[in-house]
């Protein structure tokens, strides 16, 4: 496959394997694998505790790597951008990059079942501390409520990956 500077990024509900892809092809690639849940986890430790504090500290993030992230691409840098593009609103952000650095794009929609996505989520909150935010089914049902499958008409180059049985 070809070598061109691509902006990779992602739509997929809670616990659908994004993450686990994003890595996958940040290697497949050799492009810069950048996280969402990583910088938050680092920057702002046990001070997401609800979807309106994920979202104003998400925004900050996004304010934060949006310069660094179009100069890396327009410097020949493709990346994995492993932020949720799972509204229109969200895939917006991801088209003002690529079309300022005038770079392809690939957004991976993982479209994974509600019971498979649940059942992974179980598995990777095992490992997180009590009272850690997103993991239980109620902040999974309250969470996918805002998801929008994205559209032929958005115009995104859209590879979809999918997984309806567990």
């Amino acid at each position: 496959m070809s070598r061109e500077t691509t902006l990779h990024f992602f739509c997929g509900k809670m616990a659908a394997g994004k993450s686990t892809l994003a890595k996958d092809l940040a290697k497949k690639y050799h492009a810069i694998l950048i996280s969402e849940d990583n910088w938050l986890a680092q920057l702002y430790p046990d001070e997401i505790i609800d979807i309106p504090g994920y979202i104003g500290y998400s925004d900050r993030l996004k304010n934060a790597m949006l310069e660094h992230v179009k100069s890396l691409l327009s410097q020949g840098v493709s990346i994995v951008l492993d932020f949720p593009g799972n509204t229109e609103k969200q895939r917006n952000w991801f088209r003002t990059i690529y079309e300022h650095a005038n770079v392809l794009h690939i957004l991976h929609f993982v479209d994974v079942s509600d019971v498979i996505c649940k059942k992974q989520l179980k598995t990777r909150s095992k490992d997180r501390s009590e009272g850690a935010a997103f993991t239980t089914e109620v902040e999974f049902d309250a969470i996918t409520k805002y998801f929008e499958v994205p559209s032929e008409s958005e115009g995104f180059n859209i590879i979809r990956y999918e997984r309806k049985v567990a």
